[in-house]
């Protein structure tokens, strides 16, 4: 005879039995009488909300903050949850907090920078979009049925809906083809050439030059282009070498005032 195999769910001391406070906030109206109720059940469901946000303590965020994170979304749960669909609370509140301490992180993620009005349109259409696909089983609403739920222009709803694929961006080490070895998204991007500057400078000092005594073009063609020293210069043109270095120094000084000067 094959033995059974018994599978038990582990029962944590956190998990308050508060199903007739449920039932109790579930008959009453809306109003100080529910609000209270409800908060006693959160009170007593706050130790497995901690629980669950000290599995997150190691990403570097603060565990009291995480704490009032996963507070908030145990104080959703709370009020979204329907004793009368068969579902045990914990089983309705754990996905629910842990998605609220998920969202925390996303939130303070971003890799593109998104105003804070637009990153407010994506929580409010985040929170329309969960509580509509609840409602309806899962099937996902459209814009329109967003906008009506959450109070909001269907134009703001699709500015939160972009908003919510601003978390990640594509590596540049990203394949733009279907080739493993081949081109990436960084080869396709322009680099500073460095030889434009050279080109701005050489057609400023053109008009300069050509304004320069034949003698003075002559030795800076000489030092700079042809390599010369200014001792070989100085011997080609039957000069002296200290000659030939107040030249180069007062016609460079003079293109150089000259390009300045227009730049002002």
């Amino acid at each position: 005879m094959t033995p059974r195999v018994m599978a038990y769910r582990v029962r944590h001391e956190d998990v308050p039995d508060t199903s007739e406070a449920f039932e109790r906030a579930a008959a009453l109206p809306d109003g100080p009488e529910k609000d209270r109720t409800r908060e006693e059940i959160v009170c007593a469901w706050l130790p497995m909300a901690d629980r669950l946000a000290g599995r997150f303590r190691h990403r570097g965020e603060a565990l009291e903050d995480l704490r009032q994170v996963a507070a908030i979304g145990l104080v959703k749960a709370v009020e979204r949850y329907d004793p009368h669909r068969g579902t045990a609370f914990e089983s309705f509140a754990v996905p629910t907090i842990t998605g609220e301490l998920k969202r925390h992180f996303r939130d303070r993620l971003w890799s593109v920078h998104v105003p804070r009005r637009v990153q407010e349109l994506r929580a409010r259409v985040r929170d329309a979009r969960d509580e509509l696909a609840q409602r309806h089983g899962n099937m996902t609403p459209t814009v329109e049925e967003i906008a009506r739920h959450a109070s909001m222009s269907e134009d703001e709803v699709g500015l939160g809906v972009e908003a919510m694929e601003c978390f990640s961006v594509l590596s540049l080490d990203a394949s733009l083809t279907a080739v493993e070895e081949g081109p990436t998204l960084g080869d396709s991007l322009g680099v500073r050439d460095e030889a434009l500057d050279a080109v701005v400078d050489r057609e400023s000092v053109k008009p300069r030059l050509r304004r320069l005594p034949d003698r003075e073009k002559k030795i800076l063609y000489l030092r700079f282009f042809r390599g010369m020293t200014q001792s070989g210069i100085a011997e080609d043109l039957g000069i002296s070498q200290m000659h030939v270095s107040r030249l180069i120094n007062d016609s460079c000084a003079r293109i150089r005032r000259e390009v300045l000067r227009d730049v002002a």
